[in-house]
């Protein structure tokens, strides 16, 4: 199966580029050093699975040059993964046809107290449509396209990454255990949080996330949801291994 992978963002609200802030990450001239909330677009035959919906969904789906959705998974429902939600009226208008969303019960219980007004029965003009599909801790199928979940923590929150293929991609997540490991072996490629290379109480820092990745072996790797702590793109660049890499927002990969 060959999947494409567009890094819509790859930072996180403590990385994003900020008003006023004088730190080297946002004097950076560098591009790469730019980056938005986390999100990624998947592409297979086509067929395109968005994860996560941040508050800067509608400026990434601009620059990606991506004007539909298949369906979209969240992996959790802090408001830098789903703040973007109302920016998929344009889409629901352009396709005509209800879009599918995929995400635990919890998940779906905050995003309706949220956007009562997306979610709520009372009917409007320009109301967009959902399909809501409550998803546990098992495999799934988005047409005939099979979805593993993986159960991460983020401290005490519970969080899902997923595993499409031999693609893994985990976000904001600090622990994850011995048995929801064994669903990353044999991943070609894994996408997942590095946040700084300090210690953080609820998400992997460098050191955290490198010991993993040696772990698991997988092919390649990417790090994301980075933040200002990280330092400079090219600076860290240079003190990774081979095989693992920052990622950057519009970063294109083929994973096959």
């Amino acid at each position: 199966m060959k999947i494409k992978v567009i890094f819509l963002g790859t930072g996180t609200s403590q990385g994003v580029p900020m008003l006023g802030c004088t730190c080297l990450v946002c004097k950076s001239t560098n591009t790469k050093d730019k980056r938005l909330r986390s999100s990624i677009l998947i592409s297979i035959n086509s067929f395109n699975i968005l994860i996560d919906v941040g508050p800067d969904f509608r400026h990434q789906m601009l620059r990606a040059d991506c004007p539909y959705i298949d369906a979209v998974l969240f992996t959790h429902q802090h408001r830098d993964h789903t703040a973007g939600i109302d920016d998929l009226r344009p889409i629901y208008y352009k396709q005509k046809k209800p879009i599918p969303l995929y995400a635990e019960s919890m998940v779906f219980d905050y995003i309706r107290s949220g956007f009562d007004y997306l979610f709520g029965v009372k009917d409007y003009p320009g109301k967009p449509k959902f399909q809501l599909h409550d998803i546990i801790n098992k495999p799934f199928s988005i047409s005939n396209i099979q979805v593993t979940p993986i159960r991460v923590m983020h401290h005490k929150l519970p969080v899902f990454g997923y595993r499409i293929g031999d693609l893994c991609y985990i976000t904001d997540a600090n622990y994850i255990s011995e048995k929801e490991k064994e669903k990353l072996i044999g991943t070609k490629l894994l996408i997942i949080n590095s946040l700084q290379k300090e210690q953080h109480i609820s998400h992997y820092n460098l050191n955290d996330t490198l010991n993993l990745i040696n772990e698991i072996k997988p092919s390649k790797a990417y790090l994301t949801h980075i933040g200002h702590g990280m330092g400079l793109h090219n600076q860290v660049e240079q003190e990774l291994p081979q095989n693992i890499h920052l990622a950057y927002d519009n970063l294109q990969l083929i994973c096959s």
